[in-house]
Parts: structure tokens; C-alpha cells; sequence
């Protein structure tokens, strides 16, 4: 079996776009750090160290490439199925856990010391947290200087930087090059009431099949699906607007209307999770496809993605109207709570008459609603009000550093809410890729054969031991057959 090392190689030297973000190669000749795919000549075997991080790379010494652009690589999941503490590390940093740069506080929100995180960041990652806040940091704000026209303040303040001087300083000793010079050495871009940043992501991805599910689950006023664009009505902190996302060969175009900059790298991650862009679909597909039935499912939906969700209040709520109703019955649901409780925003598109024009409701305008009064049974209106309340005064929260397991038991001690809908919301809100809800109709469905007793959830549950800790996608393949339609 060969070496990491000798796969890297191989992969360099044949200029593999499948090990893209995978990995990253440092050229002790030159002290920059490149994408397998860079069109320079490669150099010595000799002379090259590898990286399965840009941010080990970037510690180790070495400054990105300007050619190849290593901050457009798809995000890397060196992470994956190796450590929850450092998935959701790194779901806490991309939220700007670290932009003071307390690692103390961050190794407190996940339950270990500062020691034992810097120890499990290094092993899997090759860098400690902080350098990895730096580098996406950095990768983010160089992002913004090739594909807007925003100002170098602005730029400077949605990445995280603080100031314009400490902005150019770190750019000036990271590439060479101040932020206006690397600026003048790209293409014209053009400007509009919208400003655009590109998502990258790894192929396969099955934009179809996300767009498809966000379609059927829309919620009126909130989100739409249009043509092959997908819309939806953001708020963070006092800021609100419209987010737009279309597919663009290799990369998603996130578009935004009527959002300032503050809050750009934090929507950019949050829009990156939603749509699930840093899967390992290789390994996911290794995996699953031991299963003869997945492995069928795999060959129609080789770029499965499990669909993210924008805020986890929203979509308890709409998991919630779900139980024991159909997907459209549960969407229209959802629908006339916006329009009721929502509030509305004065952001329109161009050509888009019929834009998302509402916020989904905070906790707090629930806790106290009438719901009945929309159609909603009694008892899933009761359970809708104390997960608001809930919210409200902490009990229950959706923080990216909670542990799956405990979220869940917090989830269910509420009345009216089952492992179902648990497992469900720990899948979507807080990514959970094991997440199985293994009492589904639509699960179970997917299993029935002529003449036989459907499978009990208790069976399946057996079975999907062997798809850990990729139970999550599972889940949407077999949603995605014609007979487990659902989720």
C-alpha cells in the first residue's frame, strides 16, 4: 500500500483535480505553497514538503502561491471522520470564535483544555487553531480583493483584520505585496447593486439535487427556487437581506442584496454549510458504497450533499410542522407563520417580482403565538412555543460547539419532540454527517421487497452501522429513491 507521501506525489505530478484541497505542497526553493493542480513547473520531489492544510503550510513558512490561489481550493476535509472536537472547532472559528484570538475560550465552548485542542488541531490538521483562524482569515479577505470591488477598509473589517494597517501589513508579508498592488493584477470586475463571491467546492456535486430538495421545502416569503437560482432572506445582527446562489461549473456564485460587509465572512461559512460544499464525497461514496443498496443509489446521485439549514430555530420549527404530514402540507405550514410573525425587509432583485421579501420569526415572537389560529394542531403549536422558549432562555441552543449527542438529549427533553426530529435537526442545523433517523417512514420504505415484512427501525438501524460515521448521507440517498421519498 503506498504512503500518503507517494499518493501526494503521483497526484502532483499528474496535476490530479480530484486531490484539489486535499493537500498542499510547499517548494522549499521558492517558499511558496501551491494547489496539486498549479500550472507551474513542477519542481524536484526534493524539493517539495506536503501539507494536508493551507494553514500548515502557511505556519511551516511557506506564503501562498499567486499563480494556482491556493484560498480558491476547495475547502478541505482533513478533518473528516476523524475528530468531532475538531469539526467543531472549526465550525466555532469559521463563526469568528477566534477573531480575539482566545484560544482559552474556545477550548472552554468545546469541553477540553487549550493544551489537549492545540494537541488534536495538530494531528489532524497540522496547524493549531490559531493559524488556521489566520489563514482563512487571509484566504478570505485575498477572495474579496480578486472577485469585488469593495474598499480595502471594507475588506479589511469583513475579514476579520481590524484595521487597514495591520491589513497591509500582513499582506505585505505574506505575499510581497500589498492588498492594492495584488489588486491591480486582476481582471476587471464588474459592479452592480449585488456584489458576487465565488464558493468553491469539490466534484462531484449534485447541485440538481440540493436545489431539488430546497425547492419542495421553500418556506413562502422566505425562500425560493427559481429556475436554477435559489433565494432566501438573511439577518445577521442589525443587517438583513437577500442571499442569492446559483451553480458555476466548479464553483457556487453567492450573491448578496442589500448586506453589508461587517457580516460577509461569517454569511459566506454559514452559506458554505448550507449547501454542504466541503464533503468529502470521495470517502463518503468509499464508504456507503460497500452497501449494495446505497452503492445503486451512488451511481444516480454521485454528488450527494446533505442540504444545511440557515438558522436551526427555523428548522426545528419546520420540523416540527413535519410530523406525520406531507413535505407541501408542512411547507404551507411554515409559510403562514412567516407571513404572520416574519418580519418584512424592503430588499428587492431586479427582475425577481417575486423575491423572498420576510425574515423567518425570531424565538421570542413565538413564544406567546396563537398558532392554532394558522391551522396548526394544538399539540405541535404547544411544542413550537416551548422550543422558543426554550431558546430564549438558554436551555436549548444550536452552538456549533455542542456535542451531537447532548443537543439531541437537550432537543427530546422537550415535549412533543422524538428521536426523529432530533436526529433530523442535529443532521441539517449542526451538520452533524452521522446524524440517522433510523425510525423514518421514508428509511424504511426505501428497504420494502415484494412479499416481505418491511424492515423494523431497530433492523436498520443494525444495517447502518457499517455506513458510520456517514449515516447522514445514507439517509439522503435513500430519501432520494423513489420509494423513501421524504425527509
Amino acid at each position: 500500500m503506498m504512503s500518503s507521501n507517494e499518493i501526494f506525489e503521483r497526484a502532483r505530478l499528474s496535476r490530479d483535480a480530484r486531490f484539489d484541497g486535499r493537500f498542499f505542497i510547499g517548494v522549499k526553493t521558492t517558499g511558496i505553497y501551491c494547489r496539486p493542480i498549479c500550472p507551474a513547473t513542477a519542481p524536484k520531489s526534493e524539493n517539495v514538503a506536503y501539507y494536508t492544510t493551507a494553514a500548515a503550510a502557511s505556519e511551516a513558512g511557506f506564503r501562498p502561491c499567486l499563480r494556482c490561489r491556493p484560498e480558491c481550493a476547495p475547502g478541505t476535509p482533513a478533518w473528516a471522520g476523524t475528530s468531532t472536537t475538531v469539526h467543531r472547532g472549526l465550525r466555532l472559528i469559521a463563526q469568528g470564535a477566534l477573531d480575539d484570538g482566545n484560544l482559552e475560550q474556545l477550548a472552554d465552548r468545546l469541553g477540553v483544555t487549550s493544551r489537549h485542542l492545540r494537541r488534536l488541531f495538530g494531528k489532524h490538521l497540522g496547524a493549531s487553531p490559531l493559524a488556521v483562524a489566520h489563514t482563512q482569515r487571509l484566504h478570505f479577505a485575498k477572495n474579496l480583493i480578486d472577485q469585488t470591488s469593495l474598499s480595502m477598509k471594507d475588506i479589511s473589517i469583513a475579514s476579520g483584520f481590524g484595521s487597514v494597517r495591520r491589513f497591509n501589513d500582513t499582506f505585505k508579508k505574506t505575499y510581497g505585496r500589498t492588498p492594492g498592488e495584488l489588486r491591480r493584477r486582476r481582471d476587471t470586475i464588474a459592479t452592480g447593486s449585488a456584489f458576487s463571491v465565488q464558493l468553491p467546492y469539490r466534484r462531484p456535486f449534485n447541485w440538481n439535487g440540493l436545489l431539488t430538495f430546497f425547492a419542495a421545502r421553500a418556506t413562502p416569503g422566505v425562500e425560493a427556487v427559481q429556475g436554477a437560482r435559489y433565494f432566501r432572506t438573511v439577518v445577521i445582527g442589525d443587517e438583513h437581506g437577500i442571499l442569492e446562489v446559483q451553480d458555476s461549473a466548479d464553483h457556487l456564485l453567492l450573491s448578496l442584496h442589500g448586506v453589508g460587509t461587517n457580516s460577509l465572512f461569517s454569511i459566506v461559512q454559514r452559506a458554505r454549510g448550507l449547501f454542504d460544499l466541503d464533503a468529502p464525497a470521495d470517502e463518503i461514496a468509499r464508504v456507503l458504497s460497500a452497501d449494495s443498496r446505497l452503492k445503486a443509489l451512488l451511481k444516480k446521485n454521485t454528488g450527494v450533499r446533505v442540504p444545511g439549514s440557515w438558522d436551526g430555530f427555523e428548522l426545528t420549527v419546520r420540523a416540527i410542522l413535519g410530523q406525520q404530514v406531507s413535505v407541501s402540507a408542512a411547507t404551507t405550514l411554515a409559510g403562514r407563520i412567516a407571513n404572520r410573525y416574519g418580519e418584512r425587509i424592503g430588499v428587492s432583485i431586479d427582475g425577481l417580482p417575486e423575491a423572498p421579501d420576510r425574515l423567518f420569526p425570531e424565538p421570542q415572537k413565538l413564544v406567546r403565538a396563537r398558532l392554532e389560529k394558522l391551522g396548526i394542531i394544538a399539540s405541535r403549536a404547544s411544542t413550537i412555543r416551548s422550543v422558543a422558549r426554550a431558546v430564549v432562555d438558554g436551555t436549548l441552543s444550536f452552538d456549533a460547539a455542542a456535542s451531537p449527542d447532548d443537543f439531541c438529549e437537550s432537543l427530546q427533553s422537550i415535549r412533543g419532540i422524538g428521536d426523529w426530529t432530533a436526529q433530523y435537526v442535529a443532521m441539517r442545523a449542526l451538520k452533524n454527517p452521522d446524524a440517522f433517523p433510523a425510525s423514518d417512514l421514508g428509511l424504511l420504505r426505501a428497504f420494502d421487497r415484494p412479499g416481505k415484512a418491511r424492515m423494523r427501525p431497530g433492523e436498520l438501524k443494525n444495517r447502518a452501522e457499517a455506513w458510520r460515521p456517514w449515516r447522514a448521507y445514507a439517509a439522503l440517498l435513500l430519501w432520494g429513491s423513489a420509494a423513501g421519498a421524504g425527509g
